[in-house]
């Protein structure tokens, strides 16, 4: 039978990276790898930042992008069913996007925030996610959010430098902003899906990743149970 796989931006980054067995079993037979809870910290700054930038003008968060407005922020986006060739089943992208900017050229911008130091890494890391929620925003499924074309992706990563009181005896962090622009690549990102369908229409998981955490304890605890 033909398979429609879910699959979720947010995997395309560190678990697809770090390994595909443990990606496999997630997507392919509901084995989830334990969760491992953010500290509340990190999602407190993440929610202040995208309050800060709701409704301002493009220019705040980077002067090189053109004039728009920031809206549309955390949004579910869901893309119809994605075929390719050579493949015997297909795939659809579920997921939550941070911010999407509007422009006056009557295009959008898909941004990311990342409270981390600017490092042009990120790019291949964090690319293939906002790739999917540009493909999702052009190509959605019936009655999903549609916002067409997306002509911009890109970063914003923030970074505490220092601290500085402040006259009411209150404290603030300064930071250092920078906007990471990603190059839209659809081509390489449809490879990128190949590759995944190549490994999800296997019968078995592929081999465990020898640095995967999670296989060694799962291999351990078999061998134990033996």
């Amino acid at each position: 039978m033909e398979k429609n796989w879910k699959l979720s931006p947010s995997d395309f980054a560190f678990l697809w990276e770090e390994c595909t067995r443990c990606f496999y079993l997630k997507v392919a037979m509901g084995f989830r790898r334990p969760r491992t809870p953010m500290p509340k910290v990190f999602n407190r700054i993440d929610s202040i930042m995208k309050e800060h930038f709701k409704g301002k003008n493009s220019a705040a968060i980077s002067p090189a992008l053109p004039p728009g407005v920031v809206e549309h922020a955390e949004r579910w986006v869901e893309s119809r069913p994605i075929s390719l060739p050579g493949r015997s089943s297909t795939c659809f992208i579920r997921g939550k996007f941070d911010t999407a900017i509007r422009f006056e050229e009557r295009s959008y911008g898909v941004v990311d925030f990342k409270t981390a130091g600017s490092n042009a890494a990120h790019v291949a890391l964090y690319g293939r996610q906002l790739h999917a929620y540009a493909y999702a925003l052009e190509n959605p499924a019936p009655g999903r959010l549609s916002l067409a074309p997306v002509s911009r992706l890109g970063l914003l990563c923030v970074e505490p430098v220092n601290m500085v009181n402040m006259e009411d005896g209150s404290s603030v962090y300064r930071t250092e902003v920078h906007w990471i622009e990603c190059p839209r690549d659809d081509s390489e990102f449809l490879k990128f899906l190949d590759g995944i369908l190549e490994i999800l229409e296997r019968p078995d998981p592929p081999a465990a990743s020898p640095t995967c955490p999670w296989c060694r304890y799962r291999d351990a605890a078999r061998r134990t149970a033996l």
